[in-house]
């Protein structure tokens, strides 16, 4: 499998924040709701390319449907978010060395359960693959992946997924993929694809629902790859105050029906969300 080359700044990051993860994770105190109010703010760590949950529009600033939510959250005890652009490969190390104290837009998996308090779901987080229109009578299924090149996003869900597809292809199709192809962003998997140097990328169904709108005609979507996810958001272990707080909100606005009405602005749809974060064997 292939893996493109880090950027330095991508690679001293990630070692830098997984070398301080284990001291910083003690000298923290747990944030505390009264800490917040004081301060004014609460800091959230995100990818600032992620569209259309965190990203920049022409003027540099961060927008997107989680500053939208997470103002919309915090708006009753008058706590304003400021989101901190960071590399997503060491988002959670930075969380527990302080640099914020929420990161939006974490999907559900075995190995982040165990070192991040998880709130229940607010979006969905489906994976899907991204093919060029060319391609959609002879790519339907995942499956239909054997033989053929795979890209995916450093740090991503798809990272984590790929064992489990190729794997799935051997034993469908006799054949996993030919390669896979690590990206530092998803913009740059989707300009492999578009220049054939992948047939696929993975991605969350909302997020390609929005590639698809922004590039009618060069693209199409295969779903149904791997088991249904959601995102929720992650804190520190003992943060649980705050995750708490958060997970009132979530069902309120869900009851109010404001979530919805910011999933159909953002991404076009009303999403279907778990009540309950999901369960790893």
């Amino acid at each position: 499998m292939t893996r493109l080359p880090l950027s330095r700044r991508t690679l001293l990051g990630s070692l830098g924040a997984g070398l301080v993860m284990g001291a910083s994770r003690r000298a923290f105190a747990a944030q505390t709701l009264d800490a917040l109010k004081k301060a004014g703010e609460i800091r959230v760590g995100c990818e600032a390319a992620y569209v259309p949950f965190t990203y920049r529009d022409n003027s540099g600033k961060i927008i997107g449907f989680d500053i939208e939510f997470v103002t919309k959250m915090f708006e009753p005890i008058g706590v304003k978010p400021n989101f901190i652009d960071t590399q997503w490969s060491g988002v959670i190390p930075a969380l527990y060395a302080g640099r914020f104290d929420m990161v939006p837009g974490l999907s559900y998996t075995k190995e982040r359960l165990e070192k991040v308090l998880f709130s229940i779901p607010y979006a969905d987080a489906s994976q899907a693959l991204l093919i060029r229109s060319a391609d959609k009578d002879k790519i339907k299924t995942i499956v239909d992946m054997s033989g053929k090149v795979l890209g995916i996003k450093l740090g991503s869900p798809g990272e984590t997924l790929k064992v489990k597809l190729d794997a799935q292809l051997k034993t469908e199709r006799g054949a996993g993929f030919k390669d896979v192809k690590t990206y530092d962003d998803h913009p740059a998997a989707y300009l492999a694809l578009a220049q054939g140097s992948v047939d696929g990328v993975l991605n969350t169904v909302p997020t390609l629902s929005i590639v698809l709108r922004d590039r009618p005609g060069v693209y199409t979507m295969v779903e149904n790859v791997g088991s249904d996810n959601w995102h929720g958001y992650g804190f520190r272990k003992e943060d649980t105050e705050l995750g708490k707080f958060v997970d009132d909100r979530i069902e309120a606005l869900k009851k109010s029906g404001e979530i919805y009405a910011m999933q159909e602005k953002w991404f076009g749809f009303k999403m279907k969300l778990a009540d309950a974060i999901p369960s790893f064997s």
